[in-house]
């Protein structure tokens, strides 16, 4: 996807982009914190079909849940959002996980293998943001996990290799 990245002086950045499927947005970041998305019409790409606006923290939800922070579909085996060399990536804890039933303290995650836990979605949906080190991780809960590519994998393969719920 191409992404064209404009100053708007006085107002903002303006990002235009086109998807593999041929739509075009145009996503405008104002300097007081709003964001306006246009949707232009295929047959006449200077015409907006539609708009909707947000404020700030609206935005950022919608993010969220564009990113998959919210939700992880079913047919998506294993969700990584890449951020230069920060790694955002879930993890399932799975029936008779090593980790299940354990402290993020405990594990001492952020300690042996640089990784933070940023996120717990419980199996019962509930979230935790930022949780502490004495959150609990239980079997079927969703930890949300970010930190370089290699420190994810040598979390993983310590903690999670061959859990069941991978």
């Amino acid at each position: 996807m191409e992404i064209i990245e404009t100053d708007l002086p006085g107002i903002g950045k303006k990002f235009q982009l086109s998807t593999e499927n041929g739509d075009k947005v145009v996503i405008i970041i104002h300097d007081d914190g709003r964001r306006d998305v246009y949707h232009y019409d295929d047959s006449d790409p200077d015409e907006s079909i539609s708009c909707a606006s947000f404020n700030d923290a609206e935005s950022r939800q919608v993010a969220a849940i564009l990113g998959g922070m919210t939700y992880k579909p079913k047919t998506v085996a294993s969700v990584e959002l890449a951020l230069n060399n920060l790694i955002i990536d879930w993890y399932k804890v799975g029936a008779g996980s090593p980790i299940s039933g354990k402290t993020i303290g405990g594990l001492g995650i952020r300690r042996n293998y640089q990784v933070n836990v940023i996120g717990i979605i419980g199996k019962n949906h509930a979230k935790q943001l930022n949780p502490g080190a004495g959150a609990i991780l239980d079997t079927g809960d969703t930890i949300v996990v970010s930190g370089e590519r290699t420190h994810l994998r040598k979390f993983h393969d310590a903690l999670l290799a061959g859990d069941k719920g991978e």
